[in-house]
């Protein structure tokens, strides 16, 4: 309590807090998870089996780290600084596990590289298991799209995907119904009785994209053969994976750090200011890499020595792609000094901009004595942050290295006297047509095996809707009125309207069609006085046999109330016909479907005055058959209101023949 409350005052007295970073878009981060611990195991017998245990996967891995080169960060493990707390970098929970974060950049090849490194971990060590994901999420179920299960989507996907024996694991929602936690997720893939392998369509897709990794990755890089100055032959021998560090400087340039290459103020003179020789070598970079140097164009700076065209294209080729190397690494080490030296970097960047975003600035013009004054107290905290002596540091890293490379005598003799032989052939550059037809290819194939499952789904839905046909020679749209007049005659109570279970289990009503149909024809009007007279007396009888008592007080007392009812007939009579005044000037007569009119006398010319003024009768169950149908249909499959009161009914409507 103390703790929090500590926080929150220091959170509160801090008037420049530092936003959370958002994690770059092209980083992949991982997390290796051992079997758990016993729970009594104290934290130094932890941290000691979590090292342990980083030897083993780092020993593991060398052979395949040693010989790869990264186009931009290199594939690390590392123990979390509190392994008992929640880790910062891959928001896992208290668990003990080894993890990383590795930035891709432009070579996607690299991302499939981590990712089998992960395979390879977790077969080579079978009490293992990993996850690994990037800013698009679960991308490993991005990769296997067309295979998945159809409740498997980013909302259900959390804590359900593993890599474990070599395998792909998915936790189902028959064993989670809901988002599992980390720990009982793992518990779950290291049971052995409990079955968590993805489909065999996952593992091909995932198999196919790691293939011959990580074996193969050596298909990944290219050697080319170029010219560059001394110093740089010198940091390249010692020290080959710079070379990225190079091609991202000289990729990534602006304005500002082009005004290093047009100096060439380390790279290109001596420790003297005296120039420096250029000499030929071997660099060995990405493919990636090698496009990016290639397809810019970049003009040589001046006092840059190159050769002269006529020496031979091949000479040039050389030259020009050495001195985009040596600009490269010198706007790298120039850029990354100056900031190792503010301790900025992009750090700064994101910090100063949330200053500006939450208001720090606002009402302040640039330049000001006041602006300056609050920048001058922003900088001082970021600097008494660790993240400034942090952000030093890895800034600092590679130009540390330069200088140490470089401090110790070399001359360009080293590189002298050896006949190299030309670069890799980078058809593949140019070429890669093949290629994109075979990736076309596997992904046309990917589409056609997904349409061939839906076909085969849409097929067994065919079978089932030819047994609904079946049921629906059986089915009889009367079925609907009976339902609908034992619904509206059921007694309800306090708690509802109550529908039975299953209606053919209930007593039948007989009904008088003829008569109601009378009686309808009579509320809209359309009956002559006789019909009139015979609907009064159907009502009479229809009231008196709806109230059969058996007491004979009561039919005696039913008997002196005989002339109330006469009183109330022709109140009923005349209120009708009132409604019917009222309605005659509406359309709502044209809206209900009639019971087709039977021609019983064709004798004598036809009297069409007269047949407009006697209505049909409304065909009351049609009408209620084509209404509620037509709400069921337009819900089209999805819960609603008629497809309960059907359900509630006992009534099973076949499928829409016109909609399947």
């Amino acid at each position: 309590m103390a703790a929090t409350a500590s926080t929150s005052a220091s959170a509160a007295s801090n008037p420049f807090p530092f936003p959370s970073r958002r994690p770059p878009d092209d980083t992949l981060f991982y997390g290796v998870y051992p079997l758990p611990p016993p729970a009594d195991l104290p934290p130094p017998a932890l941290l000691a089996s979590l090292r342990s245990l980083h030897l083993s996967l780092v020993d593991h891995l060398a052979p395949f780290l040693s010989s790869h080169l990264f186009h931009r960060d290199p594939f690390t493990l590392s123990i979390p600084p509190d392994p008992t707390s929640p880790c910062a970098l891959c928001a896992s929970p208290p668990v003990p596990h080894l993890h990383g974060a590795l930035r891709f950049g432009d070579s996607l090849p690299d991302e499939w590289f981590a990712v089998s490194l992960l395979f390879a971990l977790t077969r080579a060590f079978p009490d293992l298991a990993a996850r690994a994901w990037d800013s698009d999420g679960e991308f490993l179920l991005i990769e296997a799209a067309f295979a998945l299960p159809r409740w498997l989507d980013p909302d259900t996907a959390p804590n359900r995907v593993f890599i474990f024996r070599g395998e792909l694991h998915i936790l189902p929602p028959s064993l989670f119904p809901e988002t599992p936690s980390l720990d009982a997720a793992l518990a779950a893939v290291y049971n052995n009785s409990v079955d968590t392998r993805a489909p065999d369509a996952v593992q091909a897709a995932i198999q196919r994209r790691i293939a011959g990794l990580p074996e193969r990755a050596a298909e990944n890089l290219h050697t080319a053969r170029v010219i560059v100055p001394a110093p740089v032959a010198k940091v390249l021998k010692e020290e080959p994976c710079l070379i990225a560090r190079a091609v991202e400087g000289f990729f990534d340039r602006d304005i500002d750090t082009m005004k290093h290459a047009a100096r060439m103020e380390k790279f290109l003179k001596g420790p003297g200011g005296e120039g420096v020789e250029m000499v030929r070598t071997w660099v060995r970079m990405t493919r990636a890499m090698y496009a990016q140097l290639m397809q810019q164009n970049f003009q040589a700076p001046r006092g840059y020595p190159m050769p002269r065209r006529e020496e031979g294209p091949e000479k040039w080729m050389e030259a020009e792609l050495g001195m985009k190397i040596a600009c490269g690494f010198e706007m790298m080490y120039q850029e990354r000094r100056r900031q190792g030296e503010e301790g900025k970097g992009s750090t700064w960047e994101v910090y100063w901009k949330s200053l500006e975003a939450t208001g720090c600035f606002e009402g302040l013009l640039p330049g000001s004595k006041e602006y300056k004054r609050v920048m001058e107290d922003a900088m001082q905290y970021y600097k008494s942050s660790t993240l400034y002596s942090r952000m030093r540091e890895i800034l600092s890293e590679p130009v540390r290295r330069i200088d140490g490379i470089l401090s110790v005598p070399y001359s360009a003799d080293e590189f002298k006297g050896f006949d190299l032989p030309p670069g890799d052939d980078d058809s593949w550059l140019y070429g890669g047509e093949d290629e994109l037809n075979a990736e076309l290819r596997e992904r046309q194939k990917e589409m056609e095996e997904y349409e061939a499952a839906k076909k085969h789904i849409k097929s067994q839905k065919k079978g089932v809707s030819s047994t609904s046909k079946s049921q629906t020679d059986e089915f009889k749209l009367g079925e609907i009125t009976e339902s609908m007049q034992e619904f509206v005659r059921k007694m309800s109570s306090f708690e509802g309207a109550e529908v039975p279970a299953n209606r053919r289990d209930m007593e039948s009503v007989d009904l008088d069609v003829n008569q109601f149909f009378k009686a309808m024809e009579s509320v809209l009007g359309g009956g002559s006085q006789e019909e009139a007279g015979s609907v009064a007396e159907m009502d009479r009888k229809s009231s008196s046999s709806d109230m059969d008592f058996d007491d004979s007080d009561e039919e005696n007392d039913f008997a002196e109330e005989s002339g109330d009812k006469d009183v109330d007939d022709a109140f009923m009579e005349s209120y009708s016909d009132a409604l019917n005044k009222e309605l005659s000037s509406t359309t709502i007569e044209k809206s209900f479907t009639r019971a087709p009119r039977l021609d019983t006398n064709n004798e004598g010319p036809s009297d069409a005055a007269a047949t407009d003024g006697v209505m049909t009768p409304v065909d009351v169950d049609l009408n209620l058959v084509e209404s509620i149908l037509n709400s069921y249909s337009s819900q089209q499959g999805l819960p609603g209101p008629a497809s309960n009161l059907f359900g509630l009914m006992g009534v099973k409507v076949p499928p829409d023949a016109k909609k399947s």
